[in-house]
C-alpha cells in the first residue's frame, strides 16, 4: 500500500498529475481541488495517497489535504460509492462543505454533484451523518457558511456541472443579491434556474 508520495511534478492536468520518485513517474488521480494545490512541474511536491486495487487496474488517488483524504476514505465506504464518485464529491464541493452538507441532509448540494442522484445522496446522508457528528475540522457549527466559502462551493458545483466558471459566479451572485445568508444548498438551486432562465432567453432570440 502506498500511503503517500514525494517527488517532483512532472505534469499535472484536469483529474490527475504525474510525480517522478526515485526514477519512477506515478500517475496519481485528484480532486479540482487538490489539482489547485499542485505546484508547477519541476517543482517538489507531496501528496497523501490511497492505493485503489481492481481486477484490471491499479490506481492512485492523491490529497493534499488531509481532512479530504479522510472524507474519501468515509465515502468510498458506502454502498454504491466508488473511489471515482467520491473523487467527483470532492471535487465538486471542498471538505468541509460536503461534510456541512451530509450532516445537514443538504441532498440538493449533493445531487448538483454530477454523477451523484437522489437515492445515493440519502444512502450518503444515512451512512455517513453520524460518523460526521463531531466537528469536522474547518466546519462551521454554527449558522451558515462563510459569504466567500458558500460562494466558493456554490460556483465549484456549478463549475463541475459543466458551465463557465464566469456564468458560475455571475449567477451566484445574482441568486445571493436579495439573500446574502441563504445556505449552499438553496443558493446553488437559485443559482442553477437562473442559468436555466438564461439558457431559455438565449434560445428564444436565436430563433
Amino acid at each position: 500500500m502506498i500511503a503517500s508520495l514525494r517527488g517532483t511534478l512532472v505534469e499535472k492536468g484536469p483529474g490527475s498529475c504525474v510525480i517522478e520518485a526515485a526514477g519512477v513517474g506515478y500517475l496519481v488521480s485528484v480532486s479540482s481541488h487538490t489539482a489547485e494545490e499542485l505546484p508547477r512541474a519541476g517543482e517538489p511536491v507531496f501528496l497523501r495517497t490511497r492505493q485503489v486495487v481492481r481486477e484490471d487496474a491499479v490506481t492512485l488517488f492523491g490529497f493534499a489535504d488531509p481532512e479530504e483524504l479522510r472524507l474519501f476514505d468515509l465515502l468510498i465506504a458506502v454502498s454504491g460509492v466508488g473511489p471515482k464518485l467520491a473523487l467527483a464529491l470532492l471535487s465538486g464541493l471542498k471538505p468541509h462543505a460536503l461534510a456541512r452538507a451530509i450532516r445537514g441532509e443538504e441532498i440538493g448540494a449533493l445531487v448538483a454533484v454530477p454523477g451523484i442522484g437522489r437515492k445515493t445522496a440519502e444512502r450518503l446522508v444515512v451512512d455517513l451523518r453520524d460518523k460526521l457528528e463531531a466537528p469536522f475540522p474547518g466546519a462551521r457549527e454554527q449558522g451558515v457558511l462563510p459569504r466567500s466559502e458558500r460562494f466558493e462551493d456554490a460556483v465549484a458545483a456549478l463549475t463541475g456541472l459543466g458551465y463557465t466558471a464566469t456564468q458560475a459566479k455571475d449567477a451566484v451572485r445574482r441568486a445571493a443579491e436579495d439573500a446574502e445568508d441563504l445556505p449552499l444548498e438553496e443558493l446553488v438551486r437559485r443559482a442553477l434556474a437562473l442559468l436555466g432562465k438564461s439558457a431559455t432567453h438565449l434560445a428564444g432570440r436565436a430563433r
